[in-house]
């Protein structure tokens, strides 16, 4: 049975509270601060956490604000808009749009769908405040991020309970125009009034044993459901009660531990909502653009440069963090998308062992690969979430989660923060570290700044600053390195070892040609004998076949089964179905409405998809520990991708030359754990470009391979680690060992401390 929750003494001075206070004489700066200093500075007295919150506040009303603009036929000023409540005031759009020939080239000579131009209309959850719909641009230099959708504040925090319905109850009676759940709603203590009753309770001194999130501000990606915040996925859906009828398990841990449960954080919605799996249901119209976005509160951008997008679905869980408007957050990855935005963000990125955090409570895009993630500033306060989230009775076991049920060897028995930090001259001397070539490859010119410097911090810092023995892997498409030592059993040895007789269907997959993918000329592959000889080590595997290409997989519709498995769940008066979500729905653009339509109508839920995922996940463990056996390798390193952020609603970089869709898919097929690292900044890119096609009626992505440029404001890139199920502290051992060497992490310079109104 988990614990109940300490009764806290609620504070009634709510007006009081909303109002700026005065700020303590001390040194003490919220910005890039962490948990231990967030406990010390409490302890000296020279914050509380009332004003940590108000802190906080203070910066989301500063920096939380729309950053993109519509993309129109003229590019004309629009009316004044604004949408919902954030941080006390009400969202601003900018008024200024961008002309549709300054992102499609040749829009003139254009004659395919319309496109679907951007413009203001009212939401579906509240008709009284107003959103962006269709093409939307990054502003440059905007100071803003959009990466908290709603924040844990009374009269905002819910659109069924909102304004006067979630006054405190200590001011009078529920009125009567609010709906009945608003009661039990309204007796739930916001940020501030939680902030103030730890305060109020604790004073200088908390119980930290008990309570090691104590004051901890947290962000939590909005597919994980509170139960005193609107929890919609991002979507804009206008259930009865836009709150969830119970914590997911990653808040309810957090909650108990002493954690500010603050805001959501914004997202691609549904987790990127899995595409559209294809039906009757086709957009009439067209959209373009980069950028990871929701329909509920918009898209958000780079706290490095406002113009860029954020990578992968978990976007302002990263972007919270990076622009200090929390100390850390819970993000959520299926196959890439914790990763992708924290090393754009310039933050701390952890994904670990499927099933070692739970997902309970939590919507998902795909259950056998949805994991939860954890974002923060530093490695340590990554650890130190960790660890917070483990059950006194329970461990890390979640009723509701059935991945979670893991053998005891894969957890480790000390705290995950014991392993920050290794000791001695060269903390990691002794240990052998396998960097993973194939994802260094320079596949066209904007891979290669990233991967070259990459490729410098191995050598200088891992190699010769902290003393680890490198050996590197192989492929065709990366120069050998003389001064490192070649695997001796490399990841396409183990490939041909066991894919053969594990999968020999994957090796016989046909293009749309009806040609074999992975084909040898002269040889038929189809036959057992060359399988037989292939696993011996007697036969040539198919050059098309490796790391990056046998991460693929067919089909899946588990975002269909889901979706309708978590409504049932949480048994909404007005939304129990697919049906009623998209009844009671909009959609950001219409071909979002016509995936979700189709989603809808995926009735039969068979696909070759879930099946390849459980297989391939046995047969890459297997070649991944086995190459890490046979060349003795504590970890594996490699870029944690190589390509800079593009800008928001312009093309993105297209796959050339094999790489896999933009992203490192590994670990997550394999629900190993990693974590990406900040590693230095890069501003030289190849922008990519749309060219408008033969036939004149669509954009094609193109890339850029002569036309090198600067990059306005110098990004962040990342390095990550991953290893075998279970390895997560050894993990933490060589990523912190890095980081205190490096110290890459730079705070975004446009988003400095904020002066408190008075």
């Amino acid at each position: 049975m988990r614990t109940a929750r300490r009764p806290l003494q609620r504070c009634a001075l709510v007006a009081l509270l909303l109002l700026p206070g005065h700020v303590l004489a001390s040194d003490f700066r919220i910005e890039e601060s962490t948990i231990g200093d967030l406990h010390q500075a409490i302890r000296n007295g020279e914050t509380t956490c009332l004003d940590i919150v108000r802190t906080y506040v203070e910066r989301a009303r500063a920096y939380n604000g729309i950053c993109t603009a519509l993309v129109t036929p003229d590019g004309a000023p629009i009316a004044p808009a604004t949408g919902v409540e954030r941080a006390g005031t009400p969202l601003r759009f900018p008024r200024q749009t961008v002309a549709v020939n300054s992102v499609l080239p040749d829009f003139e000579r254009y004659h395919g769908k319309p496109i679907e131009y951007g413009r203001m209309e009212a939401t579906a959850s509240d008709p009284s405040v107003q959103q962006q719909y269709g093409m939307v641009t990054g502003i440059r230099d905007y100071a803003q991020v959009n990466a908290l959708s709603t924040l844990n504040l009374r009269g905002e925090r819910s659109v069924s309970c909102k304004a006067e319905c979630d006054a405190d109850p200590l001011e009078g009676e529920l009125p009567a125009h609010c709906p009945s759940a608003c009661e039990a709603f309204r007796r739930q203590p916001d940020a501030f009034e939680r902030a103030a009753a730890l305060d109020a309770r604790y004073g200088r001194d908390p119980d930290l044993m008990a309570l090691p999130m104590y004051c901890v501000v947290m962000s939590f990606k909005d597919v994980y459901d509170t139960t005193d915040m609107r929890s919609t996925g991002g979507g804009d859906v206008d259930y009865a009660t836009d709150f969830a009828p119970r914590d997911s398990t990653v808040v309810a841990e957090l909650r108990d531990k002493g954690a500010i449960i603050f805001a959501k954080a914004n997202l691609s919605e549904y987790n990127g909502g899995s595409g559209d799996p294809g039906g009757d249901a086709e957009a009439n119209t067209r959209s373009y653009g980069a950028g990871a976005r929701s329909s509920w509160a918009g898209t958000a951008c780079n706290p490095y440069d406002s113009a860029r997008e954020t990578g992968g679905s978990s976007s302002g869980s990263a972007v919270s963090v990076g622009a200090n408007l929390v100390t850390c957050s819970i993000c959520e990855e299926t196959g890439g998308s914790c990763r992708q935005p924290a090393w754009r963000s310039g933050v701390v990125g952890l994904v670990t062992t499927k099933g070692l955090i739970g997902y309970g409570g939590a919507i998902g895009a795909d259950p056998y690969l949805d994991r939860a993630g954890i974002h923060c500033r530093t490695v340590d306060d990554t650890a130190r979430v960790l660890d917070a989230l483990k059950d006194p009775d329970h461990g890390y076991f979640d009723s509701r989660d059935i991945y979670t049920a893991l053998p005891p060897p894969l957890i480790a028995e000390q705290p995950y923060a014991s392993f920050v930090y290794p000791s001695g001259d060269k903390p990691l001397a002794g240990m052998r570290i396998g960097i993973v070539r194939e994802y260094m490859v320079k596949h066209a010119a904007n891979d290669v700044a990233v991967s070259d410097r990459i490729n410098s911090e191995i050598k200088r810092v891992l190699r010769d600053q902290l003393g680890a023995e490198l050996v590197e892997s192989y492929d065709p498409m990366f120069a050998d390195d003389p001064s490192i030592q070649n695997m001796q059993f490399n990841f396409q040895d183990a490939i041909a070892e066991i894919l053969p007789s594990h999968m020999p269907e994957f090796l016989l997959q046909t293009d749309k040609d009806g040609k074999l993918k992975f084909g040898v000329e002269g040889i038929d592959i189809s036959q057992r004998d060359y399988m037989v000889a292939l696993a011996e080590g007697k036969a040539k595997l198919p050059p098309a076949l490796n790391l990056r290409s046998i991460n693929s997989k067919g089909r899946s519709s588990s975002f269909s089964f889901h979706m309708q498995q978590y409504l049932m769940r949480r048994d909404d008066a007005r939304i129990k179905n697919w049906a009623a979500l998209n009844a009671h729905a909009k959609s950001y653009t219409d071909a979002r409405r016509a995936a979700m339509e189709n989603w809808a109508n995926t009735l039969d839920i068979r696909g070759e998809g879930i099946g390849n995922s459980i297989k391939m996940r046995e047969v890459m463990r297997l070649a991944v520990l086995k190459v890490m056996y046979e060349n003795d390798l504590d970890v594996l390193v490699n870029p944690t991708i190589t390509l800079p952020p593009a800008l928001i609603g312009f093309a993105s970089q297209p796959t050339v030359n094999d790489r896999p869709g933009g992203r490192f898919p590994t670990s997550a097929n394999l629900g190993i754990p990693e974590i990406t690292v900040p590693a230095g900044f890069n501003d030289v890119i190849y922008e990519p470009y749309y060219v408008l096609n033969e036939d004149r009626d669509d954009y094609v992505r193109k890339a850029n391979e002569d036309r090198p440029s600067r990059m306005q404001h110098s990004m962040p890139f990342g390095i990550s680690f991953w290893a075998g199920p279970g390895e997560e502290p050894v993990l933490f051992e060589v990523a912190s060992a890095y980081e205190s060497a490096t110290h890459h992490r730079k705070p975004p310079p446009a988003l400095g401390p904020v002066t408190p109104r008075h």
